[in-house]
């Protein structure tokens, strides 16, 4: 198959899309932000890419804590709101009508609304050029009652979604079964 090479660009879809919480100068913030993932499992951590100027990236500074709340496919509109005016300009919590909770994170603002929510205290914030690469440590993680099935989260009633560059994209349809698909081509002797 040809290529076609296109410089270097972090080309990793899709990215999934949560808004991320911090009281700014004491008062809730929420950025939509595309560049997030997991980045240990224990301690479990997850990181967020921001934006040095972001408005956000002050209130986590200032608290060196933050939330991660994913949201439903109902939310994208709220949810592109939120990445498209500075805090610093609006109250986005006013705004969305966004019902803020909090758990025993201080200056990590959750949105009920949202599924997942996860409460995160910061283990290191990396310059990365044109982002801060922001480290945190998952304090506690909150997921809504009604998108558990045999109390685990289910993805089917979660319905996250996630950012291909210039538009959202739902997230769910089933491919295949993790560990399990691969020993199609060869079977596998654990150790």
């Amino acid at each position: 198959m040809k290529k076609t090479k296109m410089g270097p660009q972090p080309m990793l879809w899709p990215h999934p899309t949560v808004l991320v919480g911090a009281d700014v100068d004491g008062k809730a913030d929420f950025a939509a932000v595309a560049w997030t993932g997991v980045a240990a499992s224990d301690p479990p951590a997850v990181s967020i890419a921001l934006q040095h100027p972001r408005y956000s990236l002050k209130g986590i500074r200032q608290n060196l804590t933050f939330s991660i709340n994913v949201p439903s496919r109902e939310l994208v509109r709220e949810t592109d709101y939120c990445g498209l005016i500075s805090g610093a300009k609006t109250d986005k919590v006013k705004d969305c009508q966004f019902k803020v909770f909090y758990g025993q994170t201080a200056g990590a603002p959750l949105i009920e609304q949202c599924p997942i929510n996860l409460e995160c205290e910061v283990a290191h914030i990396l310059n990365m050029g044109s982002h801060a690469l922001v480290i945190g440590r998952v304090v506690e993680a909150h997921v809504s009652e009604d998108c558990l099935t045999g109390g685990k989260p289910d993805i089917s009633k979660i319905r996250p979604f996630a950012l291909i560059p210039g538009k959202y994209y739902a997230i769910g349809e089933p491919l295949a079964r993790a560990f399990s698909v691969g020993k199609e081509i060869k079977e596998i002797k654990e150790d």
